[in-house]
């Protein structure tokens, strides 16, 4: 497995932090920040499309 580079911690209020990498293989990872080696990881495209559908509101049934 390649090194993950993981960007700063994205923060909610609380202790909702989470942490979201890449690797040279083209792998994405989102985990807890601090829990950094529990991840789940799917493809750069993946992450890609999942953070474009949260832009466009497609998820914002779960935040009600």
């Amino acid at each position: 497995m390649s090194e993950v580079q993981w960007e700063e911690p994205f923060c909610g209020e609380g202790n909702a932090c989470f942490r979201i990498g890449v690797d040279e293989a083209g792998n994405a990872y989102i985990a807890v920040h601090g829990q950094e080696d529990r991840f789940i990881t799917d493809s750069r495209e993946a992450l890609r499309t999942m953070i474009r559908d949260i832009k466009a509101g497609k998820v914002d049934h779960l935040l009600r």
